[in-house]
């Protein structure tokens, strides 16, 4: 940890000279606590994460409303601004630290054989700790979510709002005419790129697919990273829309705020504000117009079953008056990864915990926003793909590949096993015999989730965390479409751009597995249930469908369905998990909703 002492210490150093001030500006000028909380507010915004920010940020535009927004954590900081220190953020107090129920169907050989679930405790939220990766999903998605009766939702009517959320100015080898250039949010490729990624996009365009911007017109591809970046630092949902309008009058922020209950009126079924713990101490607000709740896929039916809506049997079972029989905390999805794959190099050309010591690396980054610092969380390129398996459309992908600059072994310090949730005797059985040597990783990713998960309540006290069943691979469809998409990841470094630094996988079995051939189908399934994790992507438990829909939680307008004054406006308003990294999506419901609110008060 001493290098890292060393690292964090430089930017302090580098950053307060006149020269490189400009660059960390946004790091160092903190949004201030708004301090006196008024009785009322126009509009109270519960969660300051991807979706909340962008909310408060619109309705604030209008100068005769008033806004409260309310966040459990605190301000972020330097530490959270280094896009290659992704993983050390699953480690501090920016992430609720979240761990799924046992399940039988994975994560049987983590640590306490619990899936680890990171969300964001932050203003910002999740997108404070995530890794940074920039992708929207695909036009099917959209279009999929339309015909089950959500309308407005439709490809042609969202790529408008991530267009308009998003500053690509410094993106390069994109399709223009699918981007922004003037929005809140800052999306660059890192100032970084090893030889592994013409080597991963070539073995792609070998195998038959193109080398695309996959924010563009086509959903299968191979490309570069676009990530939520400014000149090399992370830019969150707060540095993007909380810190440019943090000094207007009619914005109140309140961090280390609580929400522990949504008042309902039982016998209007209208939702009039909200009860809140700060500094222990209690607090009641009034929303005069709407409730606004952007907690996420396990907070957000959290508090709506704590407040009496959701299953009606589970609230009984609780003793919690029911004031709307929804099926709340149902639905939920999320995109499991395997991240231990290791590919052998012999040129000194990955990336590693000792390797990104050197001086020269650390100076460039914080002197020039470049270097391998930048690289997100350490992804380097994606690519999206089809299996044998995936009978959808031709332009519909059922896996990811996500190049990674380096492997496990490389994981010295130890907080991207952390992260994964993998024991300290695994790595030690698997990698820690090639610790040095160069390595990378290309992780595997389901796109297209059949398993549904669950998030129920343990007891009606609102500091208790929610019991949280993932029920990853549940469907034994997910397994098998995933162990294709580990032989996709495989064969790619077969190619000769990979053999030209004679790539190989690394080939220690994974404890738990060794009964089964290596490389086998039947071994890779074990792995994928013993150490499959999750990528932090949890949507669908508010999903979002029409009058009829009898699993639906919101409506089209994100109004929580038989609740006047209350929407949800995150990522578990997604019916189905979008074939992406979700952040980008989160961004546009918040930009989505922000007008359907407007239109409802009459400023639209």
């Amino acid at each position: 940890m001493e290098a890292l002492k060393f690292f964090f210490l430089s930017i302090l150093v580098v950053a307060c000279s006149s020269q490189n001030f400009g660059r960390f500006v946004n790091t160092f000028e903190r949004i201030r606590d708004s301090g006196e909380i008024l009785d009322s507010y126009d509009f109270v915004v519960i969660g300051a994460g991807s979706g909340g920010s962008v909310v408060a940020n619109r309705l604030t535009e209008n100068p005769s409303w008033n806004v409260l927004l309310l966040e459990a954590g605190q301000d972020e900081g330097f530490m959270t601004d280094v896009p290659l220190a992704a993983s050390l953020q699953g480690i501090t107090g920016y992430n609720w630290g979240y761990k799924g129920r046992r399940i039988k169907s994975a994560c049987l050989g983590a640590v306490q054989q619990r899936c680890n679930l990171p969300r964001g405790k932050a203003l910002g939220g999740t997108s404070v700790i995530n890794f940074l990766i920039y992708t929207r999903g695909n036009r099917q998605d959209y279009d999929g979510w339309e015909s089950l009766g959500n309308h407005g939702w439709g490809f042609r009517d969202v790529l408008p709002y991530f267009i308009k959320s998003e500053n690509c100015s410094s993106c390069e080898d994109i399709d223009a005419s699918y981007h922004g250039y003037d929005g809140y949010l800052n999306v660059e490729n890192p100032g970084y790129e090893s030889p592994l990624v013409k080597s991963f996009i070539k073995s792609g365009v070998d195998l038959g697919y193109k080398n695309v911007d996959t924010n563009g017109a086509s959903g299968l591809g191979f490309s570069r990273v676009q990530a939520t970046m400014r000149q090399g630092a992370r830019c969150s949902a707060s540095k993007a829309f909380l810190k440019p309008v943090r000094h207007r009058g009619n914005l109140h922020i309140s961090t280390s705020s609580q929400v522990t209950k949504i008042l309902i009126n039982p016998d209007t079924k209208t939702a009039y504000g909200v009860e809140f713990v700060k500094n222990n101490v209690g607090y009641r607000v009034l929303a005069k117009k709407e409730v606004i709740l952007s907690a996420g896929s396990f907070n957000s039916p959290q508090l709506l079953m704590l407040s009496g809506v959701g299953p009606k049997e589970h609230l009984e079972d609780l003793g919690i008056p029911v004031m709307k029989d929804l099926k709340v905390g149902f639905n939920l999805q999320d995109h499991a990864a395997l991240s231990t794959l290791a590919f052998l190099v012999n040129e000194s050309i990955t990336v590693s915990d000792f390797g990104v010591q050197n001086p020269v690396h650390i100076f460039n980054y914080l002197w020039n926003g470049k270097g391998p610092y930048t690289i997100p969380g350490g992804a380097e390129a994606l690519g999206f793909v089809k299996t044998k398996l995936n009978r959808r459309d031709d332009d519909d992908p059922d896996i990811e590949l996500v190049l990674g600059s380096g492997a496990l072994n490389g994981d010295i310090f130890g907080a991207f096993r952390s992260l994964l949730g993998i024991p300290n005797n695994v790595f030690d059985t698997v990698y820690r015999p090639v610790v040095g040597k160069p390595a990378f990783g290309i992780a595997t990713v389901l796109m297209r989730p059949k398993s549904r998960g669950r998030v129920m309540l343990k007891s009606r006290n609102p500091m208790t965390w929610p019991l949280i069943y993932p029920n990853y691979f549940q469907e034994e469809a997910d397994l098998w479409t995933m162990v294709e998409g580990i032989k996709i990841a495989i064969n790619l470094t077969r190619s000769q751009h990979f053999q030209r630094y004679s790539a190989r996988l690394h080939k220690i079995s994974m404890p738990n597995c060794e009964n089964h051939q290596f490389g086998s189908d039947s071994y890779w399934a074990c792995v994928l249930r013993n150490y499959g994790t999750s990528l932090g992507h949890q949507v669908g438990t508010c999903k979002m469908g029409p009058k009829g829909d009898q699993d639906a939680v919101v409506d089209p307008e994100l109004k929580v369905h038989g609740i006047n004054g209350l929407r949800v406006v995150d990522g578990s308003i997604m019916p189905n998990v979008v074939a992406g990294h979700t952040n980008a999506v989160v961004f546009m419901i918040g930009e989505k909703a922000s007008d359907m609110i407007k239109r409802e008060w009459g400023m639209g």
